[in-house]
């Protein structure tokens, strides 16, 4: 009897210390369900009601979890609003991802995608000032194909991948570089007026995309999106291109693809519409 007796305790503890586990990552799985939501909500902060009724918890329990998360400085508290927003901790972690973060091997695979799909070069541009250059392409296997040249500065009126840059820039940005820049003619189709090109801008923000028939390279025809980052500004734009006579007609058909493709590439940089 002794021996089953002591038998039966070690069951009983090794089932305790199992169940012990499993709450223990519960409770950790509720506190990066708490932290994520700050993470991915519109709002700069939140209250207790707010995240508890997101989340499904109770209030005792997000009191319990935001104690826990403001001891080590991933969440603040205001003492007047007694709302919560991201702590130091928390954006000191954003910040070294995003210095850790490569642009352009996140972007290969969606690149690579797109390029597969229409048949057509897929490319990666990003913001120099007042200039725009392409960093990344993917060329398809066609004997007739566009090719980029990698590095080289264009201006921001000129081109799908430029338009759609300089169009959702802020508007202190588009009007500083409307003063600062004759909008000069790179091919006859290169929108030099500048009422055209405002309104042109409003379109492409509207419909979240630019396209281009010629406008910076004669014959060629393109459609591209915006990449934002984790504060909503823009960080890159994505495009598909090829010569007009074959891409034209199948501009429209690649354009949700492409604003699928950049929407992705937004939600690892830590945007969320």
């Amino acid at each position: 009897m002794p021996a089953q007796a002591k038998t039966s305790a070690r069951v009983v503890d090794a089932t305790d210390e199992g169940d012990g586990q499993s709450r223990s990552i519960a409770a950790v799985e509720r506190a990066m369900d708490v932290l994520l939501l700050f993470g991915r909500s519109a709002r700069p902060d939140l209250g207790v009601t707010e995240i508890a009724t997101e989340l499904g918890l109770t209030k005792a329990a997000v009191h319990r979890i935001l104690t826990a998360l403001r001891s080590r400085e991933l969440i603040a508290a205001d003492p007047v609003t007694r709302r919560y927003s991201l702590g130091h901790a928390a954006i000191s972690l954003g910040r070294a991802y995003m210095a850790r973060t490569d642009l352009r091997a996140m972007a290969g695979p969606e690149l690579r995608r797109l390029a597969a799909h229409a048949g057509e070069t897929a490319t990666l541009s990003v913001r120099r000032g007042d200039t725009r250059l392409y960093v990344e392409q993917v060329v398809p296997e066609q004997e007739l194909r566009m090719e980029v040249s990698l590095g080289i500065p264009y201006p921001l009126h000129a081109g799908s991948s430029s338009k759609v840059i300089l169009a959702f820039l802020r508007e202190e940005e588009i009007e500083g570089y409307l003063t600062r820049h004759r909008l000069a003619a790179l091919t006859a189709r290169t929108i030099t007026d500048q009422a055209k090109l405002r309104a042109e801008l409003a379109a492409i923000r509207r419909r979240g995309y630019a396209t281009s028939l010629g406008e910076r390279q004669e014959g060629a025809a393109s459609i591209a999106a915006p990449v934002f980052d984790h504060d909503g500004g823009l960080i890159a734009a994505i495009s598909v291109s090829g010569p007009s006579t074959r891409f034209k007609s199948h501009m429209q058909q690649s354009a949700p693809l492409l604003v699928e493709a950049a929407d992705r590439l937004s939600a690892q940089l830590g945007y969320h519409r």
